[in-house]
């Protein structure tokens, strides 16, 4: 059975059949942690100033030149309705390389870096349809704290998002 096939059918350990990570970046935005693939990181900067594109959601800030790559930037506050978003010398920008697509994502500060073992990612809680989790690969724990694993692959492909598109997600 492929890796792929284990994943989806679950394990002893992984009983939800979640695809996870063994490490990850862990941010804030607002009162809650993050987690998002330690693999995905390109790189951690200070926020820079974007351009703004014309009649772009709120949520995408604008464009960063950076090193010749022009790269959106997604604030994601903003995005998961988090309250109003304050850029200060703490607001962090994290580039994300996700299918061969460079992309910014503002975030308030960044913790550390964590390893998480199967038996400490749980899957998201199902609310039915009062709280969006699709993008949510699973809820780790780490001594009393708990991170919300992002699926940043299907935030940045998701139909609001559109930053990526089905033929760059095909490794």
């Amino acid at each position: 059975m492929s890796e792929q096939a284990q994943a989806a059918a679950g394990t002893a350990e992984n009983p939800a059949g979640i695809e996870i990570a063994e490490e990850y970046l862990t941010f804030t935005l607002g009162e809650e942690e993050y987690g998002v693939d330690i693999l995905k990181v390109q790189e951690i900067r200070g926020y820079d100033a974007v351009t703004r594109l014309p009649d772009a959601p709120d949520f995408i800030k604008g464009v960063i030149n950076l090193r010749g790559t022009i790269v959106p930037v997604v604030d994601l506050r903003i995005k998961f309705h988090l309250g109003q978003a304050t850029y200060d010398a703490f607001t962090v920008m994290v580039i994300l390389n996700v299918c061969n697509r460079v992309i910014g994502m503002v975030v308030d500060g960044v913790s550390d870096v964590v390893r998480l073992a199967a038996d400490q990612v749980r899957p998201p809680p199902d609310l039915g349809t009062a709280v969006d989790t699709r993008f949510l690969l699973g809820i780790g724990t780490v001594e009393k704290r708990m991170l919300l694993l992002l699926d940043i692959d299907g935030l940045l492909r998701s139909d609001e998002l559109g930053l990526i598109d089905d033929a760059q997600a095909v490794h």
